[in-house]
């Protein structure tokens, strides 16, 4: 199979495992929300965000070490050992220690409560960590198995704890625990990953490798919740709720994009890592770039012509001011998809330092920007600051990626792409018929010229897949 068609196929089996479980939080919510006190739903919520907070500094995002080192030995049994091995030692004795402190820090909060915080956390660890392992070893079916039983595990249990048996926020975290225990478990007997654990395989010189890999995704992992997070809290603290309140509508339909973005690059990390020992590397990423490029403009474009075709739609209640949001955001989303594209190419040549240094780099420009404007431009300033950091993180990850690789870009044509995407978003603004029909023919146009070639091979191959299951009538 080609490059192109492990990336597509890849893509599509990884979606599954990262569409169900944004589904799955969708369909569950009212359920939480119902069945749930005001103070347990924001207690539930707080436990949610601690443990994603807390596991990338505890375990030092040691299992994205996991997936980029096995990549390297597949079809090793003894290394691909060797290397499981020193994960999970490493990983769960400085659990136990972190789940100590954190039992007795939460003092304030009931005995049980904070033991079901504590297997929540050991059991989210030990999921992420299992993940990583499965993708790593090319195991992309059964990752995305376990995250569809997990998805429906959630579902059910909520159902069960929640709705039927009225625990609250006990019965939410027994969810989330029950949710977290049923990815893993299948994951590890799945994949055999309790037989590959032995001691005598221990290797400090590889564990110190992997962790000089993996740390510096520490800073990158919170400076993605910081920009990510930041505009709401900054909103909050001096706009009030209510502003807070618009400006989550606003990003509602532009945050549905990340798990198509997410699913694109974690496909996107693994074939970026099997080439980058190729010969051709910089001409194949070269290409993919162009590529990758025309269709997320040619995508991000229909998206922005159909703003307020999707706002009218999607969008109930007084959030006018919503509607001035969209095109900022959404172009913020465009620059994300791109710069996860070159972060691909980081982990490919084990670059991690240059990750948290570029995206902290990013997170500081977006926080800086919402400080200092939000008093003149009020929701702009977080919309604004969004797209201006990751552009900045799109740019200086253009620049900073061809140290090591010598990527060529055709400026002037990205430039030009990038102005017709602004002209785009700026007649958005004007909500008048006739805009809107011309924003709607220049995203046809656009998308139409810049992914034609690709439109045409795929028309093509489902023709001679068609023509391949049809039987004749002679042969019937």
């Amino acid at each position: 199979m080609s490059r192109e068609g492990k990336l597509v196929k890849n893509t599509a089996i990884l979606s599954l495992g990262n569409f169900l479980p944004r589904l799955a939080s969708t369909v569950i919510l009212p359920i939480l929300t119902g069945c749930m006190t005001k103070k347990e739903y924001g207690t539930y919520d707080l436990i949610t965000v601690l443990v994603s907070l807390l596991l990338p500094a505890v375990t030092l995002q040691i299992q994205t070490a996991a997936f980029r080192f096995l990549i390297e030995h597949r079809g090793d049994t003894q290394q691909e050992k060797r290397i499981v091995t020193n994960i999970y030692l490493f990983t769960f004795p400085i659990c136990i220690v972190v789940l100590l402190v954190l039992f007795f820090s939460l003092y304030t909060i009931s005995i049980v409560e904070r033991i079901l915080i504590c297997i929540y956390f050991l059991t989210d660890i030990l999921e992420k960590t299992s993940s990583q392992i499965a993708r790593g070893m090319a195991k992309n079916k059964d990752y995305s198995v376990s995250a569809i039983l997990g998805s429906l595990g959630r579902l059910i249990f909520s159902i069960v704890f929640v709705w039927y048996f009225r625990f609250g926020l006990e019965g939410a975290t027994l969810c989330l625990i029950a949710a977290t225990g049923v990815h893993a478990m299948y994951l590890l007997f799945r994949t055999n990953l309790i037989s590959m654990i032995q001691p005598s395989l221990f290797d400090k010189q590889l564990l110190k490798e992997m962790i000089q890999y993996s740390w510096p995704m520490v800073p990158n992992s919170l400076s993605i919740w910081v920009m990510r997070v930041s505009d709401r809290l900054v909103v909050t603290h001096f706009m009030g709720i209510p502003a807070n309140a618009v400006y989550s509508v606003a990003n509602k339909i532009p945050s549905l994009l990340t798990v198509a973005q997410n699913t694109f690059t974690m496909a996107w990390q693994e074939n970026a890592s099997i080439v980058s020992k190729d010969e051709d590397a910089p001409k194949y990423y070269s290409d993919m770039f162009k590529a990758i490029y025309d269709f997320m403009a040619g995508a991000f474009g229909i998206l922005i012509a159909m703003t307020p075709l999707l706002f009218r739609i999607l969008i109930r209640g007084d959030y006018e001011e919503a509607y001035y949001q969209m095109p900022l955001l959404f172009l913020g989303m465009f620059f994300c998809s791109l710069t996860g594209y070159l972060g691909g190419i980081y982990v490919a040549y084990k670059k991690t330092k240059s990750i948290g240094v570029t995206t902290t780099f990013a997170a500081v420009c977006n926080l800086i920007i919402d400080l200092t404007t939000i008093h003149f431009i009020g929701l702009y300033a977080a919309s604004g600051s969004t797209l201006i950091s990751y552009f900045i993180l799109f740019v200086y990850r253009m620049i900073d990626v061809r140290k090591f690789v010598k990527i060529k870009y055709d400026i002037p044509r990205v430039v030009f792409i990038g102005v017709i995407l602004l002209v785009m978003s700026g007649l958005c603004y004007l909500k008048n018929p006739i805009t809107d029909i011309v924003n709607a023919v220049l995203g046809i146009i656009m998308f139409i010229v810049l992914n034609g070639k690709l439109m045409m091979v795929l028309v093509r191959k489902i023709g001679k897949k068609g023509k391949k299951n049809k039987v004749s009538p002679k042969n019937k």
